[in-house]
């Protein structure tokens, strides 16, 4: 995917790299097997991955448009992140926050969501030039990639 720009080339890119990888887990139901419901450890769980979602966004409280420049690319990407936010914190909201895995996964609803973080996973990932295919990161090396240098 040369010539793609890095996804440090966006002003708020650790924003953008903590939403791309809550997307990213959110998005992919073998990962969601394997690792959330296997409880393997280095990952977190579904409520840390919706917190990263909207943890410095509050995209819990507004739409993603305002972001465009920011975190993210263009209003494409920001229309496909809201449908997502609002598919997963619905499901949050009716099974609870400290709800445990397979609450979310067996909710009726789970599979939507999962469609829609996986459309704006896809987005945001081949926007950076990367395959969205590839294994979620764990959650060391998200903290050694957004790291101030």
């Amino acid at each position: 995917m040369g010539g793609m720009p890095p996804v440090n080339d966006m002003p708020w890119w650790r924003w953008r790299i903590n939403v791309r990888s809550a997307l990213h887990m959110l998005s992919d139901p073998v990962f969601q097997q394997e690792c959330w419901l296997a409880g393997q450890a280095g990952y977190g769980d579904v409520t840390d991955a919706v917190y990263r979602l909207v943890e410095d966004t509050w995209l819990d409280n507004w739409s993603a448009e305002k972001y465009v420049g920011t975190i993210f690319r263009d209003s494409q990407e920001a229309a496909l992140v809201d449908v997502a936010v609002l598919r997963v914190l619905r499901i949050m909201h009716q099974v609870g926050a400290d709800a445990l895995v397979p609450a979310y996964l067996e909710h009726h609803g789970w599979p939507e969501a999962v469609r829609a973080a996986r459309e704006a996973h896809v987005r945001l990932a081949t926007n950076d030039g990367e395959d969205p295919d590839v294994p979620p990161r764990t959650l060391e090396v998200l903290a050694i990639m957004t790291q101030a240098v």
